[in-house]
């Protein structure tokens, strides 16, 4: 083993320094009262860590093909570390107030870490040591709350869903270990074909996978859990585990099972527009918010693999990436509202709770809307350009003429449709704000200053992301 390989994964590399550095600064200061110092030095660190994605590094693969990275995967990192630099911003009051700021705080790093593994692993082992290094901190951030009922209840179904998923999983490798002797992707991609073992073992992998990306059938767990999360795990849970998740799965099916992809074509295309529907129609009838986000993050989870339906690797991933940074910008928004609303509001997240908000918050109401109509795919904001770029990679390489093609087609007109269904439930929370009177709207408050950077980042992505055509350039580049 060459141990200089450590130091080629900075990303990585500097992750493990933020968790040592929190640590030693909450063991330090551990019986100092107020440590309002905490907050920033956590932000700060993530912010550098973005940075360091960011630097210009080749494709290399280290430690004997266990672990690989590219241009592309580094991009994506930077996405997914972007995001949880705004989750921790926001959530430095709530943190404060719960008494465990730095476990919250190294509880999230934990987690990106094993993301950040997850997708850069060359076997599978590698990939499933990175995906547990993932779901087990994420259980925790999610009973943090541990004096909420709520809060424990949806620790425990996501724990348990997490490990039955996993075990799904773990089984579909077997059965490709069993075929090809070895869990190397690039050993596998080179022997690929679609003999039983590998088919059932593909189904079984992406089954496990499916659960993690609350793709339906396999999203039970999702509505309950994000409601009984505190609203800032929610936030993290919503766009930075489903991205991570979702580039993983597009990565292995393009490069592990890309020779027998008629198979895994047709199941994706299946998923996809259950995902799409059966979401938006649930959707419609939540009074609960955060089970109404749940439902949305389960729809957008099926516009996500949507790029995945197109046949050009480089096409997809440039649609998939680009596609959960606004993502991340515009749900991050809308839950940092929610929160802000709940910790004002008794801990309620009612949609009725809402009405007439204009009356006393017109600028947090504006910004809401804002976030809703780039989550709807309204024009000229970023997520009209994220669905366009998204539609056309599920069609592109497609021939209407053959069977698979048509079925392309078929799977985008449906998104389509669906984005248009969207628009009513987007908007119904719009309609509370602005066009429901009551007698008792939520009284006026103000927002902290961390609270108001967060949104003031969020509304810039929102806003320019999509006009400034540089930023999907810029992700197709590295691919």
């Amino acid at each position: 083993m060459n141990y200089s390989d450590f130091f080629k994964m900075l990303p990585e590399a500097s992750l493990v320094a933020i968790l040592i550095v929190l640590f030693v600064a909450d063991f330090a200061t551990a019986k100092t009262e107020e440590r309002k110092w905490f907050n920033p030095l956590a932000s700060v660190l993530l912010l550098l860590n973005t940075f360091v994605c960011l630097c210009p590094m080749e494709s290399q693969s280290l430690f004997g093909g266990m672990y690989v990275t590219s241009p592309s995967v580094d991009v994506m990192k930077a996405i997914l570390s972007m995001g949880t630099f705004i989750v921790v911003i926001q959530s430095r009051v709530w943190a404060a107030k719960s008494g465990k700021e730095a476990e919250f705080y190294m509880l999230i790093v934990s987690t990106l870490l094993g993301m950040f593994a997850m997708m850069s692993a060359g076997n599978f082992v590698m990939f499933f040591l990175g995906l547990e290094m993932a779901s087990v901190p994420m259980a925790c951030a999610i009973a943090f709350d541990m004096y909420r009922k709520n809060s424990a209840e949806a620790a425990a179904k996501f724990i348990l869903t997490a490990t039955f998923s996993s075990g799904v999983m773990l089984y579909g490798i077997s059965f490709l270990y069993g075929q090809f002797g070895t869990l190397y992707f690039a050993d596998i991609a080179a022997r690929m074909e679609a003999t039983p073992m590998v088919v059932i073992g593909l189904v079984f992998f992406f089954s496990g996978l499916g659960f993690k990306i609350s793709l339906v059938p396999f999203h039970f767990w999702t509505a309950d859990t994000y409601q009984g999360a505190p609203t800032t795990v929610t936030g993290y849970l919503s766009v930075i585990s489903k991205g991570a998740a979702a580039f993983t799965l597009l990565s292995i099916l393009f490069h592990v099972f890309g020779g027998i992809m008629e198979y895994w074509h047709v199941l994706l295309m299946i998923v996809v527009v259950l995902s799409i529907t059966i979401a938006n129609l649930f959707a419609v009838r939540q009074n609960e918010l955060k089970r109404f986000m749940a439902f949305s993050s389960i729809s957008q989870a099926g516009y996500i693999m949507l790029a995945a339906v197109g046949n050009n690797w480089a096409n997809s991933v440039a649609a998939l990436s680009y596609y959960i940074l606004i993502y991340v910008v515009a749900n991050m928004a809308a839950f940092t509202i929610i929160s802000v609303v709940e910790q004002n509001n008794g801990g309620k997240t009612n949609i009725d709770d809402y009405n007439g908000f204009y009356q006393t918050n017109p600028r947090l109401s504006f910004l809401m809307t804002l976030a809703m109509f780039s989550l709807g795919g309204i024009p000229p904001f970023a997520g009209m350009f994220s669905k366009f770029f998204i539609f056309m990679s599920g069609v592109n390489g497609a021939d209407i003429n053959t069977t698979m093609g048509a079925w392309a087609y078929g799977v985008v007109f449906i998104a389509l449709l669906n984005t248009v269904i969207s628009l009513y439930y987007y908007l119904k929370i719009v309609k509370a704000m602005y066009i429901v009177r009551t007698d008792n709207p939520l009284p006026t408050f103000k927002s902290d200053c961390n609270t108001k950077f967060a949104l003031a980042i969020c509304m810039a992505g929102i806003v320019l992301f999509g006009v400034c055509s540089f930023v999907y350039d810029w992700i197709a580049a590295a691919v």
